[in-house]
């Protein structure tokens, strides 16, 4: 295993992921996109409403790249 490097996935909570990816306007934004089935995959602590909910970037950014468009792509 010489020469690998381990990967981190940093895990963010709602408020740093909107901190850190403008593009996410707020939590309530995010709770939205959850809702709908259409947001970032995401990790819940626990069931119903006293779950926290978490986000690994490696899953923000997955969420990015499947919506980004090349230029003259059809949108």
């Amino acid at each position: 295993m010489a020469g690998k490097q381990a990967l981190v996935d940093d895990v963010l909570s709602s408020t740093e992921v909107c901190k850190q990816y403008p593009l996410f306007r707020n939590p309530q934004a995010l709770a939205e996109l959850r809702w709908r089935g259409t947001g970032p995959d995401y990790i819940k602590t626990a069931p119903g409403r006293a779950g926290r909910v978490f986000y690994r970037r490696s899953a923000i950014e997955k969420w990015l790249d499947e919506r980004t468009v090349s230029g003259g792509a059809a949108a």
